[in-house]
Protein backbone atom coordinates (compact mmCIF):
# COMPACT_ATOMS: atom_id res chain seq x y z
CA UNK A 1 0.00 0.00 0.00
CA UNK A 2 2.87 2.40 0.53
CA UNK A 3 4.53 1.66 -2.62
CA UNK A 4 1.54 2.95 -4.13
CA UNK A 5 1.47 6.31 -2.29
CA UNK A 6 4.94 7.09 -3.15
CA UNK A 7 3.79 6.44 -6.31
CA UNK A 8 1.46 8.85 -5.98
CA UNK A 9 3.37 11.57 -4.50
CA UNK A 10 5.88 11.67 -7.32
CA UNK A 11 3.30 11.86 -9.85
CA UNK A 12 2.59 15.05 -8.10
CA UNK A 13 5.78 16.31 -8.17
CA UNK A 14 6.55 15.20 -11.49
CA UNK A 15 3.54 15.61 -13.32
CA UNK A 16 2.01 18.69 -10.99
CA UNK A 17 4.87 20.71 -10.05
CA UNK A 18 3.25 20.52 -6.30
CA UNK A 19 5.69 21.75 -3.59
CA UNK A 20 7.40 20.13 -0.58
CA UNK A 21 4.95 21.48 2.05
CA UNK A 22 1.98 20.62 -0.24
CA UNK A 23 3.40 17.05 -0.93
CA UNK A 24 3.96 16.56 3.29
CA UNK A 25 0.36 17.22 3.29
CA UNK A 26 -0.77 14.90 0.94
CA UNK A 27 1.94 11.79 2.55
CA UNK A 28 0.96 12.71 6.27
CA UNK A 29 -3.34 12.74 4.76
CA UNK A 30 -2.28 9.37 3.09
CA UNK A 31 -0.33 7.34 5.68
CA UNK A 32 -3.12 8.82 8.02
CA UNK A 33 -5.78 7.20 6.03
CA UNK A 34 -3.97 4.25 5.72
CA UNK A 35 -3.05 3.22 9.31
CA UNK A 36 -6.51 3.64 10.19
CA UNK A 37 -7.73 1.34 7.25
CA UNK A 38 -4.82 -1.57 8.91
CA UNK A 39 -6.25 -1.05 12.58
CA UNK A 40 -10.20 -1.35 11.02
CA UNK A 41 -8.54 -4.73 8.79
CA UNK A 42 -6.78 -5.92 11.52
CA UNK A 43 -7.18 -9.21 10.76
CA UNK A 44 -6.23 -9.13 7.53
CA UNK A 45 -3.20 -10.76 8.64
CA UNK A 46 -1.38 -8.23 6.30
CA UNK A 47 -3.23 -8.91 2.90
CA UNK A 48 -5.03 -5.46 2.76
CA UNK A 49 -4.81 -3.73 -0.59
CA UNK A 50 -6.34 -0.62 -1.77
CA UNK A 51 -8.79 -2.79 -3.74
CA UNK A 52 -10.31 -3.77 -0.30
CA UNK A 53 -11.51 0.16 0.51
CA UNK A 54 -14.78 0.71 0.13
CA UNK A 55 -17.34 3.92 1.20
CA UNK A 56 -18.35 2.21 4.70
CA UNK A 57 -14.71 2.78 5.70
CA UNK A 58 -14.20 6.06 4.08
CA UNK A 59 -17.41 7.42 5.88
CA UNK A 60 -16.19 5.80 9.26
CA UNK A 61 -13.03 7.56 8.69
CA UNK A 62 -14.38 11.16 8.05
CA UNK A 63 -16.75 10.58 11.28
CA UNK A 64 -13.59 9.58 13.08
CA UNK A 65 -11.97 12.93 12.17
CA UNK A 66 -15.09 15.04 13.17
CA UNK A 67 -16.00 12.92 16.10
CA UNK A 68 -13.05 11.41 17.82
CA UNK A 69 -10.52 13.59 16.74
CA UNK A 70 -12.41 16.86 16.70
CA UNK A 71 -10.92 18.59 13.75
CA UNK A 72 -11.97 21.28 12.27
CA UNK A 73 -13.86 21.20 8.96
CA UNK A 74 -11.38 22.48 6.83
CA UNK A 75 -8.83 19.94 8.11
CA UNK A 76 -11.03 16.73 7.56
CA UNK A 77 -11.77 18.60 3.64
CA UNK A 78 -8.36 18.65 3.11
CA UNK A 79 -8.05 15.11 4.43
CA UNK A 80 -11.25 13.70 2.42
CA UNK A 81 -9.56 15.56 -0.76
CA UNK A 82 -6.45 14.11 -0.72
CA UNK A 83 -7.64 10.59 -0.39
CA UNK A 84 -9.96 11.22 -3.44
CA UNK A 85 -7.03 12.59 -5.53
CA UNK A 86 -4.89 9.49 -4.74
CA UNK A 87 -8.00 6.97 -5.88
CA UNK A 88 -8.45 9.07 -8.74
CA UNK A 89 -4.40 8.22 -9.48
CA UNK A 90 -5.22 4.52 -8.45
CA UNK A 91 -7.94 4.55 -11.53
CA UNK A 92 -5.87 6.33 -13.98
CA UNK A 93 -3.00 3.87 -13.17
CA UNK A 94 -5.17 0.45 -13.17
CA UNK A 95 -4.70 -0.33 -9.40
CA UNK A 96 -8.22 -0.36 -8.81
CA UNK A 97 -11.55 -0.96 -10.83
CA UNK A 98 -13.77 1.38 -9.22
CA UNK A 99 -13.25 4.47 -6.52
CA UNK A 100 -14.85 3.93 -3.73
CA UNK A 101 -14.68 7.86 -2.88
CA UNK A 102 -17.23 9.10 -5.48
CA UNK A 103 -20.18 9.31 -3.25
CA UNK A 104 -17.94 10.05 -0.33
CA UNK A 105 -19.51 13.61 0.53
CA UNK A 106 -16.99 16.17 2.22
CA UNK A 107 -17.63 18.90 5.39
CA UNK A 108 -17.81 22.48 3.28
CA UNK A 109 -16.08 24.95 6.03
CA UNK A 110 -17.25 28.31 5.67
CA UNK A 111 -14.59 30.97 4.45
CA UNK A 112 -13.22 33.09 7.20
CA UNK A 113 -11.86 36.22 6.35
CA UNK A 114 -8.03 36.15 6.65
CA UNK A 115 -6.85 38.43 9.42
CA UNK A 116 -4.98 41.29 8.74
CA UNK A 117 -2.98 44.77 11.00
CA UNK A 118 -4.45 48.53 10.86
CA UNK A 119 -2.04 50.21 8.93
CA UNK A 120 -0.65 52.25 12.28
CA UNK A 121 -0.45 48.50 13.35
CA UNK A 122 1.81 47.83 10.59
CA UNK A 123 3.92 51.19 11.37
CA UNK A 124 4.23 50.70 15.13
CA UNK A 125 5.62 47.16 14.04
CA UNK A 126 8.26 48.15 11.71
CA UNK A 127 9.27 51.00 13.41
CA UNK A 128 10.13 48.84 17.06
CA UNK A 129 11.94 46.66 14.34
CA UNK A 130 14.30 49.57 13.58
CA UNK A 131 15.36 50.03 16.52
CA UNK A 132 17.28 46.88 16.66
CA UNK A 133 20.76 46.77 16.00
CA UNK A 134 22.81 43.45 16.38
CA UNK A 135 23.56 41.53 13.05
CA UNK A 136 20.31 39.39 13.95
CA UNK A 137 17.80 42.57 14.63
CA UNK A 138 18.61 43.93 11.11
CA UNK A 139 17.86 40.70 9.89
CA UNK A 140 14.71 40.33 11.54
CA UNK A 141 13.92 44.27 10.72
CA UNK A 142 14.70 43.35 6.83
CA UNK A 143 12.25 40.68 7.00
CA UNK A 144 9.45 42.46 7.95
CA UNK A 145 10.06 45.38 5.97
CA UNK A 146 10.06 42.68 2.91
CA UNK A 147 7.12 40.82 3.84
CA UNK A 148 4.86 44.11 4.12
CA UNK A 149 6.53 45.63 0.76
CA UNK A 150 6.01 42.49 -1.14
CA UNK A 151 3.36 40.36 0.02
CA UNK A 152 5.36 37.33 -0.15
CA UNK A 153 4.39 33.98 1.27
CA UNK A 154 6.61 33.24 4.54
CA UNK A 155 8.19 29.53 2.32
CA UNK A 156 9.07 32.00 -0.58
CA UNK A 157 10.47 34.65 1.77
CA UNK A 158 13.10 31.79 3.54
CA UNK A 159 13.72 30.30 -0.08
CA UNK A 160 15.53 33.32 -1.52
CA UNK A 161 19.11 33.31 -2.39
CA UNK A 162 21.45 36.28 -2.99
CA UNK A 163 21.18 36.17 -6.65
CA UNK A 164 17.29 36.02 -6.39
CA UNK A 165 17.47 40.29 -5.27
CA UNK A 166 18.13 42.97 -8.13
CA UNK A 167 18.17 46.23 -6.05
CA UNK A 168 19.00 47.87 -9.18
CA UNK A 169 15.57 47.36 -10.75
CA UNK A 170 14.11 47.11 -7.44
CA UNK A 171 13.06 43.57 -7.19
CA UNK A 172 13.30 40.05 -6.12
CA UNK A 173 12.72 36.80 -8.16
CA UNK A 174 10.91 34.00 -6.15
CA UNK A 175 9.17 30.71 -7.19
CA UNK A 176 5.74 30.31 -5.92
CA UNK A 177 2.80 27.84 -5.56
CA UNK A 178 3.33 25.46 -8.58
CA UNK A 179 6.60 26.09 -9.35
CA UNK A 180 5.34 29.77 -11.05
CA UNK A 181 8.56 32.38 -11.17
CA UNK A 182 7.25 35.76 -10.32
CA UNK A 183 9.14 38.73 -9.69
CA UNK A 184 8.30 41.18 -6.62
CA UNK A 185 8.51 44.39 -6.53
CA UNK A 186 10.40 46.82 -3.98
CA UNK A 187 9.80 50.17 -2.23
CA UNK A 188 12.48 52.56 -1.60
CA UNK A 189 12.64 51.85 2.07
CA UNK A 190 12.87 48.12 1.22
CA UNK A 191 15.69 48.53 -1.00
CA UNK A 192 17.19 50.99 1.35
CA UNK A 193 16.88 48.21 4.37
CA UNK A 194 18.23 45.09 2.28
CA UNK A 195 21.27 46.81 0.95
CA UNK A 196 22.24 47.89 4.44
CA UNK A 197 21.78 44.29 5.92
CA UNK A 198 23.54 42.22 2.67
CA UNK A 199 26.31 44.86 2.95
CA UNK A 200 26.34 44.82 6.51
CA UNK A 201 24.77 42.26 8.91
CA UNK A 202 24.81 39.04 6.53
CA UNK A 203 28.45 38.96 6.26
CA UNK A 204 28.57 38.99 10.59
CA UNK A 205 26.42 35.75 10.30
CA UNK A 206 27.92 33.76 7.59
CA UNK A 207 31.97 33.34 6.52
CA UNK A 208 31.30 31.22 3.87
CA UNK A 209 31.21 33.00 0.43
CA UNK A 210 29.41 29.77 -0.86
CA UNK A 211 26.38 30.52 1.52
CA UNK A 212 23.39 31.39 -1.13
CA UNK A 213 20.94 31.98 1.65
CA UNK A 214 19.52 35.36 1.81
CA UNK A 215 18.34 35.07 5.64
CA UNK A 216 20.72 32.97 8.12
CA UNK A 217 20.71 31.85 11.93
CA UNK A 218 23.58 32.53 14.04
CA UNK A 219 24.70 29.31 12.59
CA UNK A 220 24.79 30.63 9.16
CA UNK A 221 22.07 28.41 8.15
CA UNK A 222 19.19 29.29 5.89
CA UNK A 223 16.00 30.03 8.36
CA UNK A 224 12.96 28.26 8.50
CA UNK A 225 9.50 29.25 8.04
CA UNK A 226 9.38 28.57 12.47
CA UNK A 227 12.01 31.07 12.96
CA UNK A 228 10.04 33.50 11.10
CA UNK A 229 6.79 32.72 13.06
CA UNK A 230 8.53 33.52 16.12
CA UNK A 231 10.30 36.84 14.58
CA UNK A 232 7.13 37.60 14.06
CA UNK A 233 5.21 36.86 17.52
CA UNK A 234 8.20 38.51 19.04
CA UNK A 235 7.95 41.87 17.14
CA UNK A 236 4.49 41.87 17.53
CA UNK A 237 4.76 41.78 21.35
CA UNK A 238 7.26 44.31 21.37
CA UNK A 239 4.85 46.75 19.38
CA UNK A 240 2.13 46.31 21.55
CA UNK A 241 0.23 44.43 19.17
CA UNK A 242 -2.74 42.31 20.94
CA UNK A 243 -4.11 40.19 18.52
CA UNK A 244 -3.34 36.60 17.15
CA UNK A 245 -0.42 36.87 14.73
CA UNK A 246 -0.34 34.28 11.80
CA UNK A 247 2.63 33.61 9.27
CA UNK A 248 1.00 35.39 6.53
CA UNK A 249 -0.62 38.36 8.61
CA UNK A 250 1.88 40.61 6.61
CA UNK A 251 0.75 38.89 3.77
CA UNK A 252 -3.01 39.90 4.18
CA UNK A 253 -2.23 42.99 5.11
CA UNK A 254 -0.29 43.43 1.55
CA UNK A 255 -3.19 42.78 -0.07
CA UNK A 256 -5.74 44.76 2.24
CA UNK A 257 -4.21 47.87 1.94
CA UNK A 258 -3.10 47.61 -1.47
CA UNK A 259 -7.18 47.36 -2.72
CA UNK A 260 -7.90 49.52 0.21
CA UNK A 261 -5.92 52.26 -1.67
CA UNK A 262 -7.18 52.07 -4.92
CA UNK A 263 -4.74 48.72 -7.10
CA UNK A 264 -6.89 46.68 -9.11
CA UNK A 265 -8.03 43.05 -8.07
CA UNK A 266 -6.03 41.87 -10.96
CA UNK A 267 -3.40 43.81 -10.02
CA UNK A 268 -2.99 42.25 -6.34
CA UNK A 269 -3.48 38.74 -7.82
CA UNK A 270 -0.55 39.05 -9.71
CA UNK A 271 1.57 40.75 -7.23
CA UNK A 272 0.41 37.60 -4.71
CA UNK A 273 0.91 34.86 -6.88
CA UNK A 274 -2.61 33.44 -7.08
CA UNK A 275 -3.54 31.50 -10.14
CA UNK A 276 -7.05 32.27 -9.62
CA UNK A 277 -8.63 36.01 -8.89
CA UNK A 278 -11.31 33.85 -6.49
CA UNK A 279 -8.79 33.35 -4.32
CA UNK A 280 -7.68 36.90 -4.45
CA UNK A 281 -11.26 38.19 -4.00
CA UNK A 282 -11.55 37.08 -0.54
CA UNK A 283 -9.85 39.97 0.24
CA UNK A 284 -12.64 42.13 -1.09
CA UNK A 285 -14.48 41.38 1.99
CA UNK A 286 -12.55 42.96 3.81
CA UNK A 287 -12.39 45.99 2.17
CA UNK A 288 -16.06 46.09 1.54
CA UNK A 289 -16.45 45.74 5.32
CA UNK A 290 -14.07 49.19 5.81
CA UNK A 291 -16.34 50.69 3.27
CA UNK A 292 -19.08 50.30 5.72
CA UNK A 293 -17.54 51.12 8.73
CA UNK A 294 -16.32 54.44 6.53
CA UNK A 295 -20.09 54.75 5.30
CA UNK A 296 -22.03 54.50 9.68
CA UNK A 297 -18.96 56.75 10.70
CA UNK A 298 -19.51 59.83 7.58
CA UNK A 299 -22.90 59.64 6.83
CA UNK A 300 -24.96 62.11 8.19
CA UNK A 301 -27.82 59.66 8.34
CA UNK A 302 -26.65 56.30 9.37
Amino acid sequence: MQELINSFLNHLVVEKGFSHNTLDAYRNDLYQFMDYAKVKFANANGSLSWRDIDIDLLTDYVFDLRGKKSYRDSTTARKVAAIKSFFGFLIEEGKVDKDPTESLSSPRPGRSLPKHLLEEEVDRLLDKARTLNSPEGQRDRVILELLYATGLRVTELVSLNTDDINLTEGYVRTMGKGGKERLAYLHPRAIKALESYISDARPKQTADPKEKALFLNRRGERLTRQWIWAILKASAKRANINKPIAPHILRHSFATHLLRGGASLRHVQELLGHSSITTTQIYTHLTNEHLHKEYEKSHPRA
